[in-house]
Order: C-alpha cells, then sequence, then structure tokens
C-alpha cells in the first residue's frame, strides 16, 4: 500500500497558513533544496484541494528558467484535485475527485506506486487526518512567528502517539522533523 504523506512548512508557533511572506519557495537553501528533490523523488502523486491546486497552477507552469525544479516536478507529477466545482483542470496530469473523499483516497493509497504527497490545502488536510488516513507528516519547521493562522491538526483532533521517523536542520535555519502518524505507529 501506499503512504499519504503530509508535507507542510511551518512556523515556529505551528501555523501552516501563509499569511506572511514567511516562506518563498523560490528562495531554498541548497540543501534544503536537495531533501525537497529526495522526497519528491519518493512520490508520484499530489493530493490537493482546488484552491491550492489552482494557486499552483496559476503560478508554477508559468515559470522560466525555474532554478528550483518544482515546475518540472510539478508538470511531470500526476495531480489529483478534490473538487466538487472544477470541471476541466487545464493542467497535464490532472485528474478531478469528486466523489467520496474517503473512498477515493483509499482507492488511490490501494494502486501500485511510490507516496502520495498533500501540501497546503488546510482543509484537505483536516479531512484526511480526521479520517485516519495520513501514514506520516513532514514538517518543515521554519524560523519566525506568525502570531496566527491555521495550524496543521485540527481543534479538538488528538494524536496519542506520533513516532520521530527523521529530524534534520538545514543551513537557512529550517528544520525537518518527520513523524509517523498514529495510524500507522507499530506498522
Amino acid at each position: 500500500m501506499r503512504k499519504l504523506v503530509v508535507t507542510q512548512n511551518i512556523t515556529a508557533d505551528g501555523s501552516i497558513e501563509m499569511l506572511t511572506t514567511w516562506f518563498d519557495p523560490t528562495a531554498e537553501a541548497p540543501d534544503l533544496k536537495e531533501e525537497s528533490h529526495r522526497q519528491d523523488r519518493e512520490a508520484d502523486a499530489l493530493l490537493v484541494g482546488r484552491k491550492t491546486f489552482e494557486d499552483f497552477r496559476g503560478y508554477w507552469p508559468n515559470q522560466e528558467d525555474d532554478k528550483t525544479g518544482v515546475t518540472d516536478y510539478l508538470n511531470a507529477v500526476d495531480k489529483y484535485v478534490v473538487s466538487s466545482t472544477m470541471t476541466d483542470p487545464q493542467w497535464q496530469n490532472s485528474t478531478i475527485l469528486r466523489g467520496d473523499l474517503v473512498d477515493e483516497v483509499r482507492e488511490l493509497k490501494q494502486r501500485d506506486g511510490k507516496d502520495i504527497v498533500v501540501t497546503g490545502s488546510i482543509t484537505l488536510t483536516h479531512a484526511l487526518i480526521g479520517a485516519g488516513l495520513v501514514d506520516e507528516y513532514r514538517l518543515f519547521q521554519y524560523p519566525t512567528v506568525q502570531g496566527r493562522g491555521r495550524r496543521l491538526f485540527p481543534d479538538g483532533f488528538e494524536a496519542p502517539t506520533l513516532r520521530m521517523l527523521t529530524a534534520r536542520s538545514f543551513s537557512n535555519g529550517v528544520a525537518l522533523v518527520s513523524y509517523a502518524a498514529s495510524s500507522a505507529v507499530g506498522d
């Protein structure tokens, strides 16, 4: 079974909502960029909500001379967008998921392939967490405090046991901490 991996950029105070300029995907340190590409090689599917998909589609395919490699990755990866309103994704390798979220994601996880990554998409991420579908959390913690914004875990959610898989820091002060989700602990 494929892993569903939530990969989020997060502030030191726990916000994943980018209300200020604390995150710039084009200004990564070389060692952080290398780690991002390593993770990209382990994934062949991107699962996002409609708004994040539209934000990505409106920005990344239009980049020329993209030194980050994100444009190439996003153009090539299989993209699954959860939406009840979108009719045409207008981006190659994109599929709209309209059915029951839990059923759709379980079916994706059953297919052959590499990791399925979820990023951004706060409402979708909260739904996946609540449904117990997340296998791993990869948190890129930025050394900044935003003081507001939505957080990774929805209010009232408890994860009694997260098992740390890795912890690493990068030259720009960002730290990566990854955890196996409660449902995946002991797997």
